[in-house]
């Protein structure tokens, strides 16, 4: 598949019949991922035709993680590492606003390329820079439960 048709895709919003099968499914396939590394051996059947398909320990992990985000009804997209995104798609995977965006960019906050008049962030550098954010929120966090417990605040 082309770099294009991934980054063209929309995010596929699961309808409620797809959540709770994704909710099953998801439980299932994680008892199962506790209990093994290896690649699986599925066979899959459609109507009346079966084919056993090995799949990669890697990809049956990627499978679970989307399962258990459809079962909580969010929208699901795949987006390569490699890919460039456009600002918007960046802002929206950040969950901020355009604009915000715009001004981390340009402070340097996230690295980025311009083509011609347009910016262009990949989408490796804006994961690692989601990650540091969440390390940051969680070592915040864990500063404030630590305080609060100095001052015995029931925590």
């Amino acid at each position: 598949m082309s770099n294009a048709l991934f980054q063209a895709n929309e995010p596929i919003m699961p309808e409620p019949r797809d959540i709770e099968l994704a909710a099953q499914s998801s439980e299932k396939l994680a008892s199962l991922l506790s209990k093994r590394k290896k690649d699986f051996l599925i066979t899959i059947k459609i109507d009346d035709k079966e084919a056993p398909i090995t799949f990669p320990f890697s990809a049956i992990q990627l499978l679970q993680k989307i399962l258990t985000q459809m079962a909580q009804g969010n929208a699901i997209t795949l987006i390569p590492i490699h890919a460039n995104l456009t600002t918007q798609q960046a802002a929206d995977l950040l969950n901020v606003s355009r604009p915000f965006l715009v001004k981390l960019l340009e402070k340097g906050k996230i690295p980025f390329e311009k083509i011609g008049t347009h910016r262009r962030i990949r989408a490796k550098d804006l994961l690692e820079y989601k990650a540091k954010l969440e390390e940051e929120k969680k070592q915040a966090l864990d500063e404030l439960i630590k305080q609060a417990q100095e001052l015995d605040m029931g925590y």
